[in-house]
């Protein structure tokens, strides 16, 4: 029973050294993974700031369509004498500039 007491004491240190070794080096790498992790969650990257601006370039050509088209028939009626339908095409073409000044766009006139 001796032996193995003197044996196995050794032995137990060294691994139970490298078991707190481990633990300690976590625990002195654990701050700096942790403000990694916050400027990575608080910073955007440039491809997702391109993907946001892609986005919003998309939804504005679309809105842009959508009020090109309305004006036209706008247009049209208004053409017809629908007093109505002018006062609606003026209101769209408002709308068109507003969009087409924040991003240069193109008119429907």
């Amino acid at each position: 029973m001796g032996l193995i007491r003197y044996v196995s004491l050794p032995l137990a240190a060294i691994a139970l050294s490298g078991c707190l070794a481990k633990a300690a080096l976590d625990v002195a790498t654990a701050p700096v993974r942790v403000a990694g992790k916050a400027v990575d969650a608080a910073t955007t990257s440039q491809s997702e700031a391109d993907e946001k601006r892609g986005r919003e370039m998309r939804k504005r050509e679309e809105r842009l369509g959508k009020l090109e088209r309305e004006w036209q028939k706008l247009d049209r009626a208004c053409a017809g004498g629908n007093t109505e339908a002018c006062e609606r095409r003026d209101a769209t073409v408002e709308e068109i500039d507003e969009l087409q000044s924040s991003d240069g766009g193109r008119s429907p006139r």
